[in-house]
């Protein structure tokens, strides 16, 4: 059995429906140092509107693009003026589609940036980085202290 095309699977969704698409700054952590890499990753209508507010973001570049464009036959395709060494953030497919249906809930958020046009005057920011191979360490500190009687019937 071959793999599905992602459009197959959602049909409320059309090739030239509204994305965004950002190109942004993470980090990888390798032998103790971080090491900057360049993610292609479609950006949800809430997450574009806060940038838009001013909030510091990972994201060097937004371009507002279709659906068909960015995802022909299943495969992401690269966004025109995006770096060719930049990857492809994981589950790329799905999360184009899950953006696309918040730009159709929110059609308002479509006017932050033009349908063909690409922006870079947002807040750009590296201080909080985002690490794409954290691993969390849960320590027993971790753990919430209960009082004695939390699961007593009084």
């Amino acid at each position: 059995m071959g793999t599905l095309h992602p459009l197959s699977t959602s049909p409320d969704i059309a090739a030239e429906d509204y994305l965004v698409v950002g190109l942004a700054t993470c980090f990888v952590k390798d032998v103790g140092e971080l090491q900057p890499v360049s993610i292609i990753e479609p950006i949800p209508s809430a997450a574009l509107e806060a940038i838009a507010k001013g909030i510091p973001t990972s994201y060097e570049r937004v371009s507002a693009t279709t659906v068909g464009d960015v995802l022909q036959n299943g495969q992401p395709q690269l966004v025109p003026g995006f770096p060719t060494d930049a990857h492809f953030c994981d589950e790329f497919a799905l999360r184009a589609i899950a953006a696309a249906r918040t730009y159709k809930a929110r059609p308002t958020a479509q006017a932050i940036v033009p349908i063909g046009t690409t922006r870079t005057d947002f807040n750009f920011s590296t201080e909080r980085k985002r690490i794409l191979n954290a691993e969390r360490l849960v320590k027993a500190e971790d753990n919430v202290k209960q009082h004695s009687y939390t699961h007593q019937v009084l």
